[in-house]
Parts: structure tokens; C-alpha cells; sequence
């Protein structure tokens, strides 16, 4: 059976944890920061987890990670 192709984008965006979770970088915390409440930037620097709904279809695309 020939290898699977891992979604390049996907490969870029997202990252799986020690538990098996796929985490993202939140946008937003490029540039013109000095509008932003400081709440929203500490929001903004945690990691996003995707909802395990998402399982399947992460898997698809990335599915040696």
C-alpha cells in the first residue's frame, strides 16, 4: 500500500500534543497590537485546541502525526 500524502497546509497550522490533541496558533497577534486590551492579547497567546469532533478529518490530513 503506497503512503499516505500529509495536507501541506495543515502540516504548516496545526501540531498534535503528548495526549493526542491538534493545537493551533490563534491570529491576531501580528502587528497593530497596541489597540488591543490587554485580555484579548492573553487570550490570544494560549493555544487553540480543536473539539476531538474534528478527529477524523485532522487524521486525513495529517496522518503521521
Amino acid at each position: 500500500m503506497p503512503k499516505m500524502k500529509t495536507h501541506s497546509g495543515t502540516k504548516k497550522r496545526f501540531s498534535r500534543t503528548g495526549t493526542g490533541k491538534f493545537v493551533y496558533k490563534k491570529s491576531g497577534r501580528g502587528h497593530l497590537l497596541g489597540k488591543k486590551k490587554a485580555a484579548r492579547l492573553r487570550r490570544l497567546r494560549q493555544k487553540g485546541v480543536i473539539p476531538s469532533s474534528f478527529d477524523g478529518r485532522m487524521k486525513t490530513l495529517l496522518p503521521y502525526a
